[in-house]
């Protein structure tokens, strides 16, 4: 029995487990799956890489205190993070993966680096 490609419907030869034709129809079969309907999280993804990218540069230190518009300036979004962290005194650090930021009186932000362990 002739097998056919997943992507293109041609005829497959070689191994019995192989689905694809071809590298290129294997790669387009991919992507297709892969793809973001709406682009929604790709948009978000690209929103946290810019924060990181944004808390990494201006907290050279360990912590570093900033004002809110500094971070503005540079364009961060405090609508996206990816965790919270809530201390036992209720104290909430907000994070974008191991760069963090707590917001303090008077406009200021101080931003934390944690080690983080997987």
């Amino acid at each position: 029995m002739a097998r056919q490609c997943e992507e293109c419907g041609e005829r497959v030869i070689g191994r019995a487990d192989k689905k694809f034709c071809s590298d290129a129809c294997r790669n387009a079969f991919n992507n297709a799956l892969n793809k973001d309907n709406k682009n929604l999280v790709r948009n978000i993804n690209n929103r946290l890489r810019k924060n990181y990218r944004i808390l990494e540069t201006l907290n050279t230190k360990e912590k570093t205190k900033v004002k809110k518009t500094t971070l503005q300036k540079h364009g961060f979004n405090f609508s996206f993070f990816t965790s919270q962290y809530v201390t036992k005194t209720g104290t909430v650090y907000y994070y974008v993966y191991d760069q963090g930021y707590l917001p303090l009186e008077g406009d200021w932000y101080l931003l934390v680096k944690t080690e983080l362990t997987l």
